[in-house]
């Protein structure tokens, strides 16, 4: 048996400058964070010749082209493996719609735990171009790729995009007291609703040319850029204000991203003493991250009582083989 453990993640800012087509002509950034919140994948060994996969449905199958889950489909023939196998998944938070980055932590993690079943040990970089391969060259998600870096590598980091398509990753060391500080501003609540990222993701893709949605998305990532610096600069005070303006941008770049009750509910944490924040990952709903100080967290709290909050911490580490019996 084998089990990965995988995080996911929350994007401060830089979102959508990740995708190829924007960043293979100007550029792009990322400021992104993996979280205490994992998927987990646990492989085992089959006596049948059968491929078992148990997610949101148990599949059974007898070849490898049968596979409903298309991520678990693509990594095992990517792997040669093509029988007497059982892929299951576990989430600390339903993977479905809440713009954590969710996928790409599936991707990353069973790509892991297949390795290590395999009996061998591959870099986070490898595990990040190779979910990069799946879900965006072989089944052509509109999708970028920021979230299967920082789901392979873990951290605090800024990932800069460049021109010729190389992948920087800049790991950000915070003392402890600053990075205490970050750590206890940051508050995550559920809109309520799960949102389906890749209509408004296609739809965004297709305007990638548009002149206005370039200069918004200049603007996304020089933002990313002045948080990168304050953070290697110690400061992070002023995180909030940033995914404030990052926030604002975001809303006009495509339709769906926030609506009505997406807006009373940021006005509403905004007036109880939040900084600043935004909708995880695509947009549209899933969870809400805010920057609120320590001492404004209770009344920003008590107005948010009828959404969810989800405490978390910042995460290290990224992707890792947390169990490892192979009995062969």
């Amino acid at each position: 048996m084998i089990i990965s453990q995988t995080p996911l993640r929350i994007s401060f800012l830089g979102g959508n400058t990740d995708f190829p087509q924007f960043y293979k002509r100007y550029g792009g950034g990322v400021l992104t964070t993996a979280i205490d919140k994992y998927i987990y994948c646990i492989i085992t060994k089959r006596f049948d010749e059968k491929i078992y996969v148990n997610w949101s449905k148990k599949e059974i199958v007898d070849d490898v082209s049968q596979i409903e889950h298309e991520l678990v489909r693509e990594a095992l023939k990517k792997l040669k493996i093509f029988r007497g196998i059982e892929v299951t998944f576990l989430s600390d938070i339903p993977a479905d719609g809440s713009g954590l980055g969710s996928s790409s932590s599936v991707t990353v993690g069973v790509l892991n735990a297949l390795y290590s079943f395999k009996g061998l040990t591959v870099s986070a970089e490898q595990l990040a171009k190779e979910a990069i391969e799946i879900e965006v060259d072989i089944l052509k998600k509109p999708i970028g790729i920021q979230d299967q870096y920082i789901a392979a590598y873990g951290g605090l980091r800024y990932f800069e995009f460049e021109k010729s398509g190389q992948v920087n990753s800049h790991k950000i060391n915070l003392e402890d007291g600053v990075f205490e500080d970050l750590d206890n501003s940051l508050m995550l609540f559920y809109t309520g609703r799960a949102r389906k990222s890749e209509a408004i993701l296609t739809n965004l893709t297709k305007t990638l040319d548009d002149q206005e949605k370039i200069r918004l998305l200049l603007e996304t990532r020089d933002i990313a850029r002045k948080g990168y610096r304050d953070f290697c600069q110690k400061k992070v005070e002023n995180i909030g204000n940033l995914l404030k303006k990052g926030w604002e941008i975001k809303k006009g770049m495509a339709v769906g991203i926030s609506d009505s009750q997406i807006d009373k509910m940021y006005e509403t944490a905004l007036m109880a003493g939040a900084e600043g924040g935004k909708i995880a990952g695509a947009g549209g709903g899933g969870f809400m991250l805010l920057v609120v100080p320590y001492e404004k967290r209770s009344k920003v709290r008590l107005a948010l009582k009828d959404y969810r909050e989800v405490p978390f911490r910042l995460e290290p580490e990224g992707s890792k083989i947390i169990f490892n019996y192979r009995n062969n």
